[in-house]
């Protein structure tokens, strides 16, 4: 089974200004809205590879319950803590002449429904993949991807880690399978200038050599870059289209990967799934469909 871990979900509200103007009502010229977060994006991109998955994390009020059931796919199981206070946030993305994001805080989580949660983890067996995604609410301990790896740590789970800073590079000593910094998170870890080709791979080694077994980065327009776990480093590019949406690509793109892996045990062809994933979203109001995917699958040939 894979577990996806979405401890601060959300409802993304996506409002269209043709220009946005501070201090002035704005009216908008479309809107839509999306049950997110790290986590379950990539949830729901496994499920349209055909991947069953449990998606776990906290719910609060009532945009916690319209998360829950935004969640539900016949291939995903939600398995959320249901919070006794709070709301699940609410985070505005305003695209406009440039894209501008207002992220909410997230509820509060206290001891007793971290413990409810740690619990939960206990399900995970030998064999099992586990998508570790995203921030965490200010109320919850800083070390808590820690905690959970740490009770992991005597399974043979397959984890991956897509976070930034403390929260990734603290994960590393328990040699995730799978990492995915891109190039400005990669520069705040190690408060370095990373441009260009040659600096992102010495720094990926880096990260390899404090504990992660794979590292792939994220290029943004340039594709990605995958350092596989051999020393072998697989490049690719970005198909040309008009991009409609960034929200989700790098969620997607860890779903394709993880996805390929399982299919094939192949990193090449990972990287290639992962990366048509990342596009497909790209190309779409919402997150990547089969369809949009395999069109992308064959043009990556």
């Amino acid at each position: 089974m894979i577990y996806t871990v979405t401890l601060n979900p959300s409802i993304d509200y996506v409002v269209h200004i043709e220009r946005l103007v501070n201090g002035i009502t704005n009216r908008t010229t479309g809107e839509e809205y999306y049950f997110g977060g790290k986590g379950i994006n990539v949830s729901h991109v496994l499920a349209e590879l055909d991947l069953d998955n449990t998606a776990l994390g906290f719910v609060a009020g009532f945009t916690g319950e319209a998360i829950e059931k935004g969640t539900k796919h016949p291939r995903i199981t939600t398995d959320f803590i249901h919070l006794k206070e709070g709301i699940s946030r609410i985070n505005v993305k305003i695209k406009s002449d440039e894209e501008t994001e207002i992220n909410g805080q997230g509820p509060h989580i206290d001891d007793e429904a971290l413990a409810a949660f740690m619990e939960k983890t206990d399900g995970i067996g030998n064999g099992d993949t586990l998508i570790l995604s995203g921030s965490i609410p200010k109320t919850m301990p800083d070390d808590v991807y820690e905690r959970i790896l740490e009770r992991l740590k005597d399974r043979d789970v397959r984890i991956v880690v897509d976070a930034t800073k403390k929260l990734l590079v603290n994960s590393l000593k328990y040699r995730p399978f799978l990492i995915k910094p891109n190039r400005q998170e990669i520069s705040e870890i190690f408060g370095a200038e990373v441009k260009d080709e040659e600096t992102t791979l010495y720094y990926a080694r880096r990260l390899q050599e404090m504990g992660a077994r794979n590292v792939l980065v994220s290029l943004g327009g340039e594709g990605a870059m995958l350092l596989d776990e051999t020393g072998a480093v697989h490049k690719r590019g970005v198909i040309k289209g008009k991009v409609k949406n960034t929200v989700g690509s790098g969620d997607s793109m860890v779903a394709g990967f993880v996805a390929g892996y399982i299919a094939k045990g192949d990193y090449a062809y990972a990287l290639k799934l992962g990366s048509a994933c990342g596009n497909a979203t790209a190309f779409l109001d919402g997150l990547a469909t089969r369809e949009k995917i395999d069109e992308l699958m064959q043009l990556f040939e």
